[in-house]
């Protein structure tokens, strides 16, 4: 991605070195594929829910103590993180002023090792995720290498791509979509088949609206560069729910899919970049066959 001269967005909490005293959220593995810096962020983008599912997070909320100094590839990965932050506040801004309305910015936290979130806690081992209560995106840039590693997902536009995908889910939070979301998932059992399709749902869209943001900041900006593209459809197909679980188990489970499958997560991240048109990202009125 070209981001020479992009602006650094000053909406962040920077609490590297700051990890707050918790546990560990237990019951939401996917084998011994994912277990570290993918768990919340494939499972579920908003961890109020997850977390409520796995029991919450035990431990106490004191602060660690002891010096903190990041490593300069970690601080070229916190300035990309806040240039990314900056063209989402720039786009959404725009395309909300244009449909009569006001865009709130999301708040990125960045951690390392553990955070208190308005959700609950969470270790490094979460994911990126973003929490509904304080609208706030959190991220341990450590998860950029996990994805590397574990995955084999790499370039800036993929890890655009996930900062999108969770500014998406803040934009789901303001539009309201969020919030009926979750109660409509409060009647069914955390798990269960119709759960897991609302969940579904929320993850496409989300998916969607990070395609929107890249078609727009291209236009704005002139920031996608030849492989882009390919760099996020990529990871979108290396992250449903199919192909992790024949990676870890060997088989897939449809019922147990609360993210999409890897055709799915690639076709709305594909057509939210082709259109850059957030009407078109409905994926609630739609037969849940036709996602």
């Amino acid at each position: 991605m070209k981001l020479d001269g992009r602006r650094e967005s000053t909406n962040v909490d920077d609490r590297r070195g700051r990890g707050s005293t918790v546990g560990t959220v237990g019951g939401l593995g996917l084998g011994g594929l994912i277990i570290g810096g993918l768990l919340i962020w494939l499972l579920g983008g908003d961890p109020s829910t997850v977390l409520k599912e796995a029991g919450g997070v035990l431990g106490g909320s004191g602060q660690t103590t002891g010096s903190y100094t990041p490593t300069a590839e970690e601080e070229e990965l916190a300035t990309f993180a806040k240039q990314i932050l900056a063209g989402t506040e720039d786009v959404w801004s725009s395309i909300f002023r244009a449909n009569g309305l006001t865009y709130e910015p999301p708040r990125l936290v960045l951690f390392s090792g553990s955070v208190q979130s308005g959700c609950g806690g969470a270790t490094s081992q979460s994911g990126p995720f973003y929490c509904s209560a304080d609208k706030c995106v959190y991220l341990d840039l450590s998860f950029f290498t996990s994805m590397k590693k574990q995955i084999g997902a790499d370039g800036d536009f993929a890890y655009a791509y996930v900062i999108a995908h969770e500014v998406g889910h803040h934009v789901q939070n303001l539009l309201g979509t969020l919030g009926q979301a979750h109660q409509q998932m409060s009647r069914y059992k955390a798990n269960s088949k119709e759960y897991n399709q609302i969940s579904v749902r929320l993850e496409l869209q989300a998916d969607f609206y990070a395609g929107v943001w890249a078609h727009h900041d291209n236009k704005m900006f002139g920031s996608i560069e030849p492989g882009d593209i390919d760099e996020g459809l990529a990871v979108a197909a290396k992250i449903g729910d199919d192909y992790l679980q024949k990676q870890a188990y060997g088989y897939t489970v449809p019922d147990a899919f609360n993210h999409g499958t890897s055709a799915q997560r690639s076709k709305w991240l594909k057509k939210g970049i082709a259109t850059g048109d957030p009407s078109q990202g409905d994926t609630f009125s739609m037969a849940y066959s036709s996602l």
